[in-house]
């Protein structure tokens, strides 16, 4: 990375909270400070041990997932070399048992990766949103911590809207637009690390001869530097390299989509692409371009005006009903 790397761009709360527009909004952006007055940002900006002992007041006994690697991989939790596992390791356990492993590294020289990520506040920390929380205009998201040490997440994107508030620690951001999907090297959709594919380059000492397209994602990429009560909004779909950058960090993020709660991942719409679609002859997956495009992705209100509207069955509005009776229908074509 270098200095002429765009930053994202920083906006101010209104009131102190986000109107709705910004929650709409499709490019990324910083508010700093917006969660300054949060008890655990004052607590994690007195010291690590202080923002410890603060999260360990709401532990109810709650187990969580947790990342373990080795302190060769620097933080990268990532492939092996020939992609056919991991360089770390998945644990379960007592959240106060990581919180204390934490805290045994932050001792070390040399310390191995511990991440606990993307696990429920209200389950693993019941209380804790009581005094440090967000007011998102009536949306319901899911609001989820991460607790860590020096990590590093690979760039992957996510399906919802995302605010992600730094609330212990220091993070830094790398962002990508959608657009730059054939840049970045993405690997495998159906194996890797979280549960989203990631980019196979390494942002902190990128490979130019083995990934040469990624100079041109570079172009468009944009950083966020982020300390204690910072947010960063990150629109749906835009691709995002986490780095923590301090021994003990404690992230918030919250979650939410802009579709109701019974429309499907796009994802299992690729996969099926991919098993029904991709390996036909190249004119008949150009009729299925045509066809997605005339129904899908350029719709017209003009192409359905010849079917009575009691009679367009799927190609109906959505609602609640219609996809319940549209998922059953592929169900029993799949399972058939």
């Amino acid at each position: 990375m270098t200095s002429s790397v765009k930053h994202v761009r920083e906006v101010a709360a209104v009131d102190g909270k986000l109107p709705d527009e910004m929650l709409r909004a499709t490019r990324p952006y910083i508010v700093r400070g917006l969660a300054a007055d949060w008890p655990l940002v004052q607590r994690g900006r007195a010291s690590a041990e202080s923002a410890d002992a603060y999260l360990r007041r709401f532990y109810r006994d709650a187990t969580v997932n947790a990342m373990l690697g080795p302190p060769q991989i620097g933080g990268r939790f990532f492939y092996n070399d020939t992609i056919t596992g991991f360089n770390f390791h998945n644990v379960r356990g007592r959240l106060d048992q990581v919180l204390d492993e934490l805290a045994e590294h932050r001792k070390r020289p040399d310390p191995g990766a511990i991440y606990v990520g993307s696990t429920s506040i209200d389950g693993a920390l019941p209380g804790l949103r009581a005094d440090n929380d967000l007011d998102l205009g009536g949306r319901n998201p899911l609001a989820s911590i991460w607790i860590g040490n020096r990590t590093v997440v690979a760039t992957h994107y996510d399906l919802p809207d995302n605010i992600a508030v730094v609330a212990v620690g220091e993070r830094r951001f790398t962002l990508f637009p959608p657009d730059q999907l054939k840049n970045l090297y993405v690997g495998p959709l159906d194996f890797n690390p979280a549960g989203q594919a990631i980019s196979l380059v390494d942002v902190r000492n990128p490979d130019f001869e083995r990934f040469p397209r990624y100079a041109e994602a570079l172009q468009h990429a944009e950083v966020a530097e982020m300390g204690p009560g910072d947010a960063l909004f990150i629109p749906s779909m835009w691709w995002h390299h986490v780095e923590a950058l301090s021994a003990f960090n404690v992230l918030v993020n919250y979650w939410w989509r802009q579709s109701p709660d019974y429309m499907d991942t796009p994802t299992n719409a690729l996969m099926l692409a991919i098993l029904t679609m991709r390996d036909l002859p190249p004119e008949q997956r150009r009729a299925w371009q045509d066809i997605f495009r005339h129904y899908i992705f350029e719709p017209d209100p003009a192409n359905l005006a010849h079917i009575p509207e009691n009679a367009r069955y799927a190609l109906s509005p959505l609602d609640e009903d219609g996809a319940r009776v549209l998922r059953g229908q592929l169900l029993r074509r799949i399972n058939r």
